[in-house]
């Protein structure tokens, strides 16, 4: 019997939790509110190679492969911002499925649309062999994947903006689920990984 995989909610999020603005594109972009400063980009270089896209991964050198995932998996939206800046698959490294009830095909033979129950799939992906599984985002997608997600690790950047898209968007109902914090680095330019476990 192999071991279930985990699904990773990996994200940068504001310290009022949202992940993006009210328009949707990318924050981190150079007119957008995260600063992407040389600590935070090392950071993730030596903790989560995986997770830069391939022309970041490219302009800096990184070939080392995946340490945690070797699958990702977003929403439309998400997927969009790539699809804008003429990238059809940003992570060739890794297995791409895009959830999608919009998108008739996919427009790269390495990227797989899911049209079907997000948490119907992502309960497949656990149940086969493998490293662990990236929810990249978006909000929609982590509120339809609640009550998958296994592990969170948040890039908290020191910044508030009011409003936006949440970490989880689109859900109308609470429903508490209990994290223990396994890990935490404060970065001197005051952004914070902290990574919480379900309990």
């Amino acid at each position: 019997m192999i071991a279930v995989r985990a699904l990773t909610y990996y994200v940068a999020t504001t310290l009022d939790g949202f992940i993006a603005g009210p328009d949707g594109s990318d924050p981190s972009a150079p007119d957008g509110f995260f600063t992407v400063t040389p600590d935070y980009l090392e950071h993730i270089v030596a903790h989560y190679p995986e997770t830069l896209p391939a022309h970041a991964r490219a302009a800096l050198g990184v070939t080392a492969p995946g340490t945690r995932f070797d699958t990702v998996v977003e929403g439309r939206r998400s997927y969009q911002l790539g699809l804008d800046a003429g990238i059809t698959d940003a992570y060739p490294h890794l297995r791409h499925y895009v959830f999608s009830r919009t998108l008739a095909q996919s427009p790269d033979p390495a990227v797989e649309v899911i049209a079907g129950d997000p948490a119907a799939k992502i309960r497949e992906l656990k149940a086969q062999e493998g490293m662990g599984i990236w929810l990249v985002g978006g909000g929609e997608l982590a509120g339809a994947l609640y009550p998958e997600i296994d592990e969170l690790v948040l890039k908290v950047n020191p910044v508030t903006v009011g409003a936006g898209i949440r970490l989880f968007a689109g859900r109308a109902e609470a429903d508490p689920r209990p994290f223990t914090l396994t890990g935490h680095t404060v970065l001197p330019s005051g952004a914070a990984f902290l990574t919480y476990r379900r309990a």
